[in-house]
């Protein structure tokens, strides 16, 4: 990244574009200057106490570094975890829910699924609105939209009353069928609002209309349970931003991979829950695409967690039921599987005396034990720097440096427990953390039915190339690819990322040429809404509309989501339908039925809106073998090696190398196993290939 950059919209004078993600542990920024083309990068520990004063830290240190001026920032693209941080503390608004009279339960029973099916102990988490606070409003709607029974207004003034009685700042209106006709929703929504101006109000129609009323519920709820934070993170952003003279108004990054204006985050919050991990896997995938990759399996090891995804075609690819903490969101979002194994993640011994890594996360406050910030416990990071992968330069552009002595404490606390030495504990920490990913990517595979020895591994964060190449050996994988600045490729997702709005209608029709008129006309309703979105968020270029369907053999309880071709839906489309619908049927589950009947469900579109095009110049490659820098001794898992290390800024296209070796840089390090292949290609992404 550190090459110059083409941009189709160069000005006269400086212009910048910022792309930022906030972590666990440290905050990502990649700043483009477009006339130059200059692409400046940066890590900045995080502040949980005071979320986005570590922005305005960055914004100060690019300024000192690089020159920038912050009121030459035309384009500024946020991605933040305060939503989903906030239900994993559990520390949302107090709400109240309003369901039908008899209905009370919807969210307590939700899919009566255990977390875990195999474990007898296992128990489900409590909901974010205790039962207490649930009131059942006499009320019915039919199936087919119709009123069976008004909403009892008397009986909502007394819900209100005791709602506010006992705390509520919020309240969440879902009612059956909701996803036909939301009038009855809308009116008691109006009623609140009457009787209780202070309180804000979401209904489940305007969240996300989609049929299910746990799912549309539950995703109402999350919607509501973090709109105060949210809301209030993002008018101080807003003010801080106009504080340091910024004229770009802040765009964020969404769960589906695309962006929307801060106005409609504030409200719409459910949308940005999963936005760093989701803008992580489009900068990947726009990578990539560069190097004309096909297929990825991307790792995103930040201090908390590990995150995995597919990349096939140059394309991430999309589903709904993420988990946000212990929720399943219901929303479109980029598919990604998350494991609470992360740099920071501390290991411990159990009572029974077994070695465990993880969940636990010593965050950015205090951190690992390596980096002197008052942490005491062992981590994944301190067992790198134990086995001498790990401390050789500084970190995160010269915001920590490396404490080996500490690391080695902290460790050591455990060898003596376990009666190993120190360095066969580091080992065994790393590879119970590798075991732990194997297992979830392993998982991931197989609902996706891919062979990932098919795949190229991109790792990046600031972890993921510290064990990117050991997990992909386990993986039986034959390539990785490490961008060249992997701390910040998620930084850089928001600066590629479109404008993306999801919509949805349900429509409940068998499949056939009598049904495509409703159809037809379903999806022209959603394809207007679609423009009108993008319209709000001040694009006025083409739009891309993409079309798919919910369907489903008539009889089965779940859909699956079939892409459609806009010529599918005149004359004559419903057999090229019924065909998409079978072979993505037989690539799922290795079977279709030709003569099964099938059902429409839903309707799905996604309106697009093209950002900024970038693209990165190919350089020669050189055949060279690279020069280390110098050598070091590195604990290998057996014994203790000697192995060369090199700095990335060295590293011309051409370079070749061989493993086990250290790559040091100012976003991460890379550790390479031995039997490893490094070379260099022409858009300095650094391969490594596997000795058969």
């Amino acid at each position: 990244m550190d090459g110059a950059i083409t941009v189709d919209e160069a000005r006269s004078e400086a212009d910048w574009k910022i792309g930022v993600d906030i972590g666990g542990t440290f905050i990502d920024f990649c700043a483009l200057e477009a006339r130059s083309g200059r692409l400046a990068s940066l890590k900045v520990l995080t502040t949980p106490d005071d979320p986005g004063a570590e922005l305005m830290t960055g914004l100060t240190l690019l300024a000192e570094r690089e020159g920038f001026d912050p009121t030459h920032m035309t384009r500024f693209v946020h991605g933040t975890t305060v939503g989903i941080n906030t239900i994993i503390q559990r520390k949302g608004a107090p709400l109240a829910l309003f369901t039908n009279a008899g209905f009370e339960d919807v969210i307590e029973l939700a899919r009566l699924r255990m977390p875990d099916m195999y474990s007898l102990f296992c128990s489900r988490p409590d909901p974010l609105i205790s039962r207490d606070m649930v009131f059942g409003i006499p009320a019915r709607m039919r199936p087919d939209g119709s009123e069976s029974q008004a909403p009892d207004m008397a009986a909502v003034e007394r819900s209100v009353a005791a709602a506010k009685a006992n705390g509520a700042q919020g309240i969440i209106v879902s009612f059956l069928h909701a996803w036909r006709n939301g009038a009855q929703e809308a009116s008691v929504k109006s009623a609140i609002a009457r009787l209780a101006p202070e309180l804000f109000v979401f209904t489940s129609a305007e969240v996300w209309p989609v049929i299910r009323e746990y799912e549309r519920s539950s995703t109402a709820i999350l919607n509501g349970y973090v709109h105060p934070r949210v809301s209030g993170y993002l008018t101080a952003l807003e003010e801080r931003l106009k504080g340091r003279g910024v004229p770009a108004r802040p765009m964020l990054t969404k769960s589906n991979g695309g962006l929307m204006n801060a106005a409609e985050g504030k409200r719409a919050c459910v949308n940005m829950l999963l936005s760093g991990t989701a803008s992580g896997v489009i900068g990947a995938s726009w990578l990539a695409r560069q190097a004309g990759e096909d297929k990825i399996l991307t790792l995103d090891i930040g201090g908390t967690s590990a995150d995995f995804a597919l990349i096939i075609g140059g394309e991430a690819q999309f589903g709904t039921g993420e988990l946000i903490g212990e929720f399943p969101l219901h929303i479109p979002s980029v598919s990604v599987s998350s494991i609470g194994v992360g740099g920071g993640s501390i290991a411990s011994v159990d009572t029974q005396g077994v070695l465990r890594v993880g969940p636990e996360s010593a965050g950015s406050t205090p951190g690992p034990s390596c980096y002197g910030r008052g942490g005491t416990q062992a981590t994944v990071t301190d067992a790198m720097v134990v086995c001498g992968w790990l401390g050789h330069s500084e970190m995160a552009y010269g915001q920590l440096t490396i404490d080996a002595g500490l690391a080695h404490r902290a460790v050591g606390e455990l060898a003596a427990r376990l009666g190993r030495t120190v360095e066969q504990t580091a080992q065994a920490i790393l590879d119970i953390a590798v075991s732990e990913m194997f297992v979830e990517v392993e998982k991931l595979a197989s609902r996706a039915g891919v062979d990932l020895r098919d795949f190229t591994l991109m790792p990046f964060g600031g972890g993921g190339p510290m064990l990117g190449a050991f997990l992909a050996r386990e993986l039986g994988m034959k390539r990785v690819m490490a961008p060249r600045r992997p701390g910040v490729v998620s930084a850089l997702g928001g600066l590629v990322a479109d404008l993306r709005g999801d919509f949805i209608r349900t429509i409940f029709s068998p499949l056939s040429a009598a049904s495509l008129p409703a159809v037809r006309e379903a999806f022209e309703a959603l394809a207007r809404e679609g423009r009108d979105w993008l319209a709000a968020q001040g694009h006025d270029a083409a739009a891309e509309l993409n079309f798919s369907c919910d369907m489903r053999y008539i009889g089965q309880s779940y859909e699956i989501e079939v892409v459609l071709s806009p010529e599918w839906l005149g004359e004559g489309g419903a057999e090229a339908i019924e065909q998409a619908f079978h072979r993505t049927h037989e690539q799922l589950y290795d079977f279709h039925d030709p003569q099964g009947e099938i059902e429409l469900v839903n309707v799905r579109l996604s309106a697009i809106g093209a950002g900024p095009v970038l693209s990165f110049p190919e350089a020669d490659e050189i055949n060279a073998q690279a020069s280390p820098a110098r050598r070091l001794s590195v604990y290998t898992g057996r014994a203790v090696e000697t192995v060369d290390l090199y700095d990335r800024q060295t590293l011309v296209p051409g370079s070749t190398f061989l493993g086990p070796a250290v790559v040091v840089q100012e976003d991460t390090t890379l550790a390479i196993p031995a039997g490893t292949r490094a070379r260099v290609d022409r858009h300095l992404n650094l391969l490594l290939t596997f000795a058969e």
